[in-house]
């Protein structure tokens, strides 16, 4: 099988110009096949605010209504995506910007309702691998935005760690996949202030401890039971590390 590293980015990175300008110039040096998927709620926060239109989270979770839709689809489809594409262009890395409903290759069902309305919130259903794979085996370099679509015409937020994690174990089936998380932290952190105390290794049994001790908590839940599904599913390697420094971090191993 061949090697594939597919990559997520982080919003914090993606507002920033000059940490996403460095990331992408490491991103276009990395050699072999790869795939990318950014972010981007910050901008989207921000654009909504400039259109007058009010930003509803609840738990760190963006409620998407019609008009917030419209927003995510300008900044995630359009600003971030192209943006992003242009600038790897630049770099002499043959980019495509995709959303789920280009090619139809990420599709997912609208949230259920349940104690809270999210609104136009995709879970994701499936990933087509054969259109994903043949774009890579030819050179390209699928950059993802985090909206799927239900395939019925609708647009749907996708949490852009989901959408790495479900892309990442379709593609095991063909590669030998490694998935990073790459933000502004440089890993999983034993002190969120201190850059310097990296937790360089987290198996299944060590993240138990972590999350009833408190040391991991927050955003960082999700990602690491994000990182142990991929395991589970056929993803060789998750790596949670700075933007500028793939190769370093946090390793999740089962």
């Amino acid at each position: 099988m061949e090697k594939l590293t597919v990559l997520k980015v982080g919003g914090a990175v993606v507002e920033d110009t000059q940490a996403l300008d460095a990331f992408l110039t490491g991103f276009a040096a990395m050699p072999g096949l790869k795939v990318l998927v950014h972010g981007g709620g910050r901008e989207a926060t921000k654009v909504a605010a400039q259109l007058g239109i009010q930003t509803k989270m609840v738990d760190g979770r963006r409620i998407t209504d019609a008009d917030m839709l419209r927003v995510v689809t300008m900044v995630y489809g359009g600003l971030v995506n192209k943006g992003v594409v242009a600038a790897l262009q630049a770099r002499g890395v043959n980019a495509l910007g995709l959303t789920g409903a280009d090619l139809g290759c990420m599709l997912a069902v609208k949230r259920p309702v349940k104690d809270i309305d999210y609104g136009y919130v995709g879970d994701m259903q499936k990933v087509d691998t054969s259109i994903l794979a043949d774009l890579i085996s030819r050179g390209v370099v699928p950059v993802m935005a985090p909206l799927s679509f239900d395939g019925k015409g609708t647009l749907l937020n996708t949490n852009a760690d989901t959408i790495a994690s479900s892309v990442a174990k379709a593609l095991a089936e063909r590669f030998e996949v490694t998935l990073v998380y790459c933000f502004e932290k440089a890993g999983v952190l034993k002190d969120p202030d201190d850059d310097a105390s990296v937790i360089p290794l987290i198996t299944k049994e060590s993240f138990a401890g972590l999350a009833s001790d408190g040391t991991v908590s927050g955003g960082m839940l999700p990602k690491l039971q994000n990182a142990f599904e991929a395991l589970e599913s056929g993803v060789k390697e998750v790596r949670i590390t700075k933007a500028d420094a793939p190769e370093s971090g946090t390793r999740i191993v089962l």
